[in-house]
């Protein structure tokens, strides 16, 4: 049955709904209901003129004290043709809510699909009638290649194994055929099991995906990302939920799929920040994924495998307390070698050099003999601003304090931060001066700079050097991405320019060079995590390069990576030269543990967002003030509040304010303390113009 007109009322039931932490509503709202239903049940129920999915939370056989049963309102239908969410899901959701300080609904709704909250009971029928995926198959072990040493050995010691395990693999030694012959081992032995493999952004799903497919049947795999139409997510989330889809695989939100026989969860690439949500409830998919895992295992076993090359200091501290099992994989695939750290002073360089001369010969003379090379800048655009030297005007973005980026290919101005564009003008709009040059450099630059520079260069047939990009806009239409990757892989490409989206994951075979040249700004930045973010990303970018062993030996060429720099004495190219992750992250937590910042010292970040800076900072101001006394603050450093670093973004002025505590239960206990004392202050008469604000547990940037 699913419309409830019986007037016969039977039971009561808590409902969670879509409401902001900030709104005031209460955690649930209660219904009542004609018929018997389950906690996590879907249903439609009124709310105010509208009507909206909600969840069943819990079932009562009374209404709340002081509620009256005409003061309630009836659920309205019952998306009974699912199966309802089951307590281990809902448990993690819970968890989520409250650990990262939102809205129980917050959380609960955003997990769903968003095509299901429109849904009425017939319209979710006939979408379930739909084919559904069939039971998968799996390649025969004895037709895989034969693994490596560090492979078996890895393998052999997940068997069995409850802790979280950090699967400390280098560039090239194989983790993702450990990870697929983990899943494989595992649909073989439990005819029901669920695996979930999780990569950090959409643009490594069809490389992985298309493995997964080739070594499992096509209609056994489902992808979760946000690339997928609302349609598609609908039906890989039902095929999820339902049992039938055995491997999901998915970015940051796929962690949230309803998975009743979960028993394994792969984090590739587990350092990676994309993991961590930037906005809405600012969770961390790696350390639910954690959590998810123990939180299934006390239903049936289920086992969480973080990989990395680089991980991150929280994993590699876990791993050294013993919280987590740390297996290495030390040797890359047919014995190759990882790529010789090539520096180039750039004090030793011709005045305005971009790229190194010698560096240009070296692309030049891989090209030559068949091999690819990979430029990495973290920077997309032609130029980050444009300039009139006259008059000092740069191209600013009239809504954000940030330079709007000149993109030569378009002739456009475009602001990164609110998405704003503007044609480039003919002259400096301040004095007229016709002399508007573009200032620092970003890919499409750099793009058009090699074309030029490697005109005269061959390859191995005579035709001239093909030079590619690969960034956020060259990826922008459908199937761009999969196209370039192809061009790629079929060596059409000789070079390929890219931002860091280029130095994760992907598989490249014959990659023998790959330059950085824009290194020097993550040395120096004020974020304590810029060190270990510039190390993990010049030591991915160096793994896509001598992945295929026996073509290197064919070619008899050296694995190189050249990293251009002004400061070359830095102790950070120590480590990179011996590729010695394990010295690099002592030497950091060494530094973390003397400051006690994390994972020694928690912290937690409260933005403020309103029309002006003076109330953004005067709500954060008040908010300290209200914190005072309240469980946990004797053991808290609240820091005063400050502009972000890009202060003003689509006209909305954002200030924040540092939480630090030693103690991650007394962080905890002060949070959820504050929060109603916070949801208040909005209608203090100094905070005037506040628009919204948010807490952000475990801060990655600051």
């Amino acid at each position: 049955m699913s419309e409830l007109r019986a007037p016969n009322l039977l039971a009561w039931v808590d409902v969670v709904v879509t409401a902001p932490a900030h709104s005031g509503l209460g955690e649930t709202l209660t219904y009542r209901c004609e018929q018997a239903l389950t906690p996590g049940t879907l249903v439609r129920v009124p709310m105010g003129r509208r009507e909206t999915l909600g969840l069943v939370w819990a079932v009562r056989d009374h209404p709340p004290e002081g509620l009256q049963p005409a003061q309630t309102r009836p659920v309205t239908a019952v998306l009974d043709a699912l199966p309802p969410l089951n307590a281990r899901w809902r448990e993690l959701v819970a968890f989520a809510a409250r650990y990262y300080q939102r809205a129980l609904g917050e959380v609960a709704l955003a997990a769903l699909p968003p095509a299901l909250r429109d849904l009425t009971p017939e319209q979710l029928g006939r979408r379930l009638k739909k084919t559904q995926p069939e039971t998968p198959t799996a390649v025969s072990a004895s037709a895989l290649a034969p693994l490596s040493p560090d492979q078996a050995q890895a393998l052999a010691d997940l068997q069995g194994e409850s802790r979280p395990v950090l699967l400390y693999g280098t560039t090239g030694s194989g983790k993702t055929e450990v990870y697929l012959r983990a899943a494989q081992r595992l649909l073989e032995e439990d005819p029901e099991a669920q695996v979930l493999v999780m990569v950090p952004e959409i643009n490594l799903t069809p490389q992985l995906e298309a493995r997964l497919r080739e070594r499992f049947a096509a209609h056994a795999l489902v992808t979760l990302h946000s690339g997928l139409t609302p349609a598609q997510r609908l039906k890989h989330w039902i095929a999820a939920h339902l049992g039938q889809a055995r491997i999901v695989l998915g970015t940051r939100m796929a962690i949230f799929a309803s998975l009743p026989r979960l028993r394994l969860i792969v984090v590739d690439e587990e350092h990676d920040p994309s993991y961590k949500s930037q906005e809405g409830a600012r969770y961390s998919a790696r350390d639910l994924a954690v959590y998810r895992a123990r939180l299934e295992s006390a239903h049936a076993p289920c086992q969480v495998l973080l990989g990395s090359a680089t991980p991150s200091l929280e994993s590699w501290h876990a791993a050294e307390q013993g919280r987590y099992r740390r297996l290495a994989m030390p040797s890359r695939i047919g014995g190759g070698a990882l790529p010789r750290l090539r520096l180039v002073d750039m004090n030793q360089q011709p005045r305005h050099t971009v790229i190194a001369p010698a560096l240009l010969q070296a692309m030049a003379d891989r090209a030559a003999r068949g091999e690819q090379s990979l430029v990495l800048l973290n920077r997309r655009g032609y130029a980050p601003v444009l300039a009139c030297h006259d008059c000092g005007w740069k191209s600013d973005c009239p809504h954000c304090s940030a330079h709007a980026v000149f993109h030569k290919i378009d002739r456009t101005l475009r602001c990164h931060h609110c998405g704003h564009t503007t044609r480039v003008p003919r002259a400096c709009p301040e004095c007229g001066n016709l002399d508007i040059t573009p200032l620092g450099r970003g890919t499409e630059q750099i793009e058009e700079q090699l074309t030029g520079l490697l005109a005269d260069a061959r390859r191995p047939d005579g035709q001239p050097v093909r030079v590619a990009r690969l960034d956020a806009d060259t990826t922008r239409a459908k199937g761009s991405l999969e196209s370039q990757l192809a061009g790629m892989h079929s060596g059409e490409v000789d070079v390929l320019v890219g931002t860091q989206m280029v130095a994760k994951g992907h598989d490249f075979r014959r990659i023998t060079l790959v330059a950085s040249l824009n290194t020097d700004s993550g040395l120096f930045a004020s974020d304590y995590r810029a060190p270990e973010r510039l190390f993990a990303l010049l030591m991915q970018a160096a793994g896509r390069a001598g992945r295929d062993a026996a073509f290197v030996a064919e070619q008899g060429s050296q694995v190189e990576l050249w990293v251009q720099t002004w400061y070359p004495q830095h102790p950070l190219f120590a480590a990179l030269a011996r590729h010695d992750y394990p010295a690099f992250a002592a030497q950091q937590l060494e530094e973390r543990a003397s400051a006690q910042m994390p994972p020694y010292g928690h912290q937690a970040l409260v933005r403020a967002e309103a029309r002006t800076q003076p109330a953004a900072q005067a709500w954060l101001r008040l908010a300290a003030e209200a914190g005072a006394g309240l469980p946990g603050h004797e053991r808290l450093t609240l820091y005063p509040a400050v502009p972000m670093a890009i202060q003003r973004v689509a006209n909305v002025e954002r200030a924040q304010m540092l939480i630090e505590s030693p103690s991650r239960p007394a962080l905890q206990a002060f949070l959820a303390a504050w929060q109603p004392a916070l949801q208040a202050l909005r209608a203090h008469p100094e905070t005037h113009g506040l628009i919204r604000w948010a807490i952000d547990v475990d801060p990655l940037t600051i």
